[in-house]
C-alpha cells in the first residue's frame, strides 16, 4: 500500500529540481525584460486623437440618432443576459451539459470542451457576444475620415484578437489539459520558451516559429549550384549554374525584395523557383542583397538602383556578351524595377528587354491592410526609430506583417510555445520568415513618406538621381503577377498600377493563393491555379469576372511567354569569366548576415 508520504518522498527530489529551475527561470526573466531597450510608442499604438475623435462621433450619433444607439446596445446586452440564463438553466438540471450555440465557426475553438463543458462554452460565447459587439460599435462609428475608419477597425480588431480566452492559461483547455498529462512539465517547458525568445531579441518578445538549428544554408535549404561572381556594398551577384547544353542568348535577372532574404525563392529542390528556371534552359542572375547596418543609414532607393539594379544589368551585359537582358523584381524590388526602368527610359538607355513583375505595387493610391501604418503618426515613430538607430530593425517590420495576421503569426505560435511548451517546427518557410533583414533609413523614409503616402510615382512623378520618374514611362514587354488572397501587394492595386504603365505589350495574371504561396507555386504540386484576360482596359472586378480560370501553376505560362523574349539558343554559360571571377558559392555570404547582428 502506498502512502502519501510515499508519494510526497517520491515527487519530492522532481519538485525539488522543478522549483530551482523555475526560480533560475525567473530570473533570466527579470534580466531579459530589464534590459529592454524603449520602445517608441507610436509603433505600438496609433496616436490618442483616432480614439478621442472615434468615442466623440460615437457620442454624436448617440445625440442625433438615440434609438439606433440604443437598439444596438440592447442587442448586445439582451444576448449576454439571455445566453447567462441559458447557462443557468441547464446547470439547473443537474447536467454537464452547455446552452445551444451558434458559434461553431471559429478554429480558435477546435477542442470539444469549448462546445460541450459548461465553463468553457460560457467563456467563449460570452467573448464572441462581446467580440461582435465591439465591431458592431465601430461599423457604427460615423462622422470620421475614411482612413481613420480603417484604421479604428483595424487597432479594434486588435484588442478582440488580443483579450480571446485561448491566449490565458486558465481559459485555455488545449493548455490546461496538456499540464494535467505532463504533471505541469508542459509549463516549464513553455516558461523556457519565453526566456529563451526574449533572451535571444534583447528583450523584445518575438516568438520563435521555426526551429532555427534544423537548416543549414546551403545544405539543406537555398541549394542550387551557382557562384558569387559579383560584390559590391550592396549586393551579391550570383550566377546559376546551367543544367542545359544549351540557353536562352538572353540572360535573365532577379531581384528578390530586401525586406526579406532571396531564398524564398530557393527553399527546397522540389519547390525551387531557381531550380525550375535554369532547368527550362535559361541563363540565371539572382541578386542577393546587403543585410545593412547603422552604417547605411545615408543608403537610399539611388543607392538600390544604382549599386544594385544598374550595376547588376552593367555586369551580366559584361559576362554574356548581350545587349540587353530581362529582368524580375518581386514585391518592392519589383516596384523599385519599375523606377529603373523610369530612369533608363529618361537616359534612351534600352538594356532591358523585358520585365516581369511578381506581386510590385506601383500605384498606392489604395493603401488596404496597410492604412493603420501609413498615417503620419505611424510614420513619425518610424522617423524617431531611424534617427536613433539609423536603420529600421527588422523586428519592427516583421511584427507589423505578423499583426495583419495575428491569431496565425502571433497568438497561436505563442499558445503553442509558451502555454503548451512545445518545441518550433522544422518548417523551412516559418524558418524563411523569421531571417528578416534590416532597411536603411534614408531608404525606408524615401519609400514609405515618397511612394506610400504621397503616391508620387503614378501621381505626378517621383524625384530620383536628377530624373521625375512617372510610371507612364515603364514602356517594355512587362508580365505581371498578383496573387488572389495577397494581403501585403492587392491584386487589384497591383492591376491599377499595370493599367497605368506605357508599354504596349501588358500581360496580367493573378494566381490564387497569397504573397508567398502564390509565387512559389511550382506545378509539380498542382496546388494552385490561375486567371487570365487580355482586356486590361476594365475595372479589376470586370477583369476578374470575365477572366479565363486555368487549373495548375501560372509558371509554364509566364516561361512561354519568357521564351519569345529570350532570342535564339547557344551554348550553356558556366558562372563568371575571365573578369568576374567565382568568389564563393552560392547561396554567397550576405545573405548569411543576421539582423541580430
Amino acid at each position: 500500500m502506498t502512502t502519501n508520504d510515499d508519494v510526497a518522498g517520491q515527487n519530492s527530489p522532481q519538485m525539488t529540481a522543478n522549483l530551482e529551475k523555475i526560480e533560475a527561470l525567473s530570473e533570466r526573466l527579470i534580466k531579459a525584460v530589464s534590459g529592454k531597450s524603449a520602445t517608441n510608442p507610436a509603433l505600438s499604438a496609433p496616436n490618442q486623437d483616432l480614439f478621442t475623435n472615434a468615442v466623440s462621433s460615437y457620442w454624436q450619433e448617440m445625440m442625433q440618432n438615440p434609438a439606433k444607439v440604443f437598439e444596438h446596445q440592447a442587442a448586445y446586452w439582451g444576448k449576454s443576459v439571455k445566453h447567462y440564463v441559458e447557462a443557468q438553466q441547464v446547470l439547473a438540471k443537474g447536467k454537464l451539459e452547455t446552452p445551444s450555440d451558434e458559434f461553431t465557426e471559429d478554429r480558435r475553438f477546435k477542442n470539444p470542451l469549448w462546445n460541450t463543458h459548461p465553463y468553457f462554452n460560457f467563456v467563449k460565447q460570452q467573448y464572441l457576444i462581446n467580440a461582435e459587439a465591439i465591431a458592431q460599435a465601430v461599423e457604427d462609428v460615423e462622422d470620421l475620415d475614411a482612413k481613420e475608419k480603417t484604421r479604428l477597425r483595424y487597432f479594434s480588431q486588435q484588442i478582440i484578437d488580443m483579450m480571446a480566452p485561448t491566449n490565458f492559461l486558465g481559459t485555455n483547455p488545449d493548455a490546461l489539459e496538456k499540464a494535467v498529462a505532463t504533471d505541469g512539465q508542459s509549463l516549464l517547458d513553455g516558461l523556457e520558451n519565453l526566456v529563451a525568445d526574449l533572451e535571444a531579441n534583447d528583450g523584445e518578445l518575438i516568438v520563435k516559429l521555426a526551429d532555427e538549428k534544423a537548416f543549414q544554408l546551403g545544405e539543406n535549404i537555398a541549394t542550387t549550384p551557382g557562384k558569387v561572381i559579383y560584390r559590391n556594398k550592396m549586393i551579391e551577384l550570383i550566377q546559376y549554374a546551367p543544367v542545359t547544353e544549351t540557353v536562352h542568348e538572353t540572360p535573365i535577372i532577379m531581384f528578390p525584395p530586401w525586406i526579406n532574404k532571396f531564398y524564398i525563392l530557393d527553399l527546397k529542390k522540389q519547390n525551387s523557383m531557381i531550380k525550375w528556371i535554369t532547368e527550362q534552359g535559361y541563363t540565371l542572375f539572382v541578386v542577393s542583397w546587403i543585410n545593412p547596418d547603422e552604417s547605411y543609414s545615408d543608403v537610399g532607393l539611388e543607392d538600390y538602383v544604382e549599386e544594385g539594379y544598374l550595376a547588376s544589368i552593367r555586369e551580366v551585359k559584361e559576362i554574356t556578351g548581350q545587349k540587353q537582358v530581362n529582368c524580375i523584381g518581386y514585391c518592392i524590388a519589383g516596384t523599385t524595377l519599375s523606377l529603373t526602368l523610369s530612369l533608363l527610359k529618361k537616359r534612351g538607355d534600352k538594356s532591358i528587354k523585358s520585365a516581369t513583375f511578381f506581386t510590385a505595387l506601383t500605384d498606392f493610391s489604395d493603401q488596404g491592410e496597410f492604412t493603420p501604418f501609413l498615417q503620419n503618426d505611424f510614420i513619425d515613430g518610424i522617423e524617431a526609430e531611424i534617427g536613433e538607430k539609423g536603420y529600421l530593425r527588422s523586428f519592427i517590420m516583421g511584427r507589423t506583417f505578423s499583426f495583419l495576421r495575428s491569431n496565425d503569426l502571433v497568438y497561436t505560435p505563442a499558445i503553442k510555445s509558451y502555454m503548451m511548451g512545445e518545441a518550433p517546427p522544422a518548417f523551412d518557410l516559418l524558418y524563411w520568415n523569421g531571417d528578416g533583414a534590416n532597411l536603411p533609413g534614408k531608404m525606408a523614409v524615401q519609400y514609405l513618406r515618397g511612394l506610400c503616402q504621397s503616391n508620387d510615382f503614378a501621381d505626378g512623378g517621383f524625384e530620383l538621381m536628377g530624373e521625375t520618374l512617372n510610371l507612364k514611362d515603364v514602356d517594355v514587354p512587362l508580365c505581371s503577377i498578383a496573387c488572389e488572397t495577397d494581403h501585403i501587394a492587392a491584386w487589384k492595386s497591383c492591376y491599377r498600377g499595370v493599367q497605368q504603365m506605357g508599354s504596349k505589350s501588358k500581360t496580367f495574371i493573378v494566381t490564387q493563393s497569397g504573397h508567398i504561396a502564390g509565387i512559389v507555386n511550382p506545378p509539380s504540386k498542382n496546388k494552385y491555379s490561375h486567371y487570365t484576360n487580355e482586356d486590361l482596359s476594365l475595372d479589376p472586378d470586370a477583369w476578374f469576372e470575365s477572366a479565363e480560370f486555368t487549373q495548375g501553376s501560372w509558371w509554364p505560362r509566364w516561361e512561354s511567354w519568357l521564351k519569345e523574349r529570350s532570342g535564339k539558343q547557344v551554348e550553356a554559360r558556366q558562372p563568371g569569366d575571365s573578369t568576374h571571377p567565382e568568389l564563393c558559392d552560392a547561396p554567397g555570404t550576405y545573405v548569411k548576415i543576421s539582423a541580430r547582428g
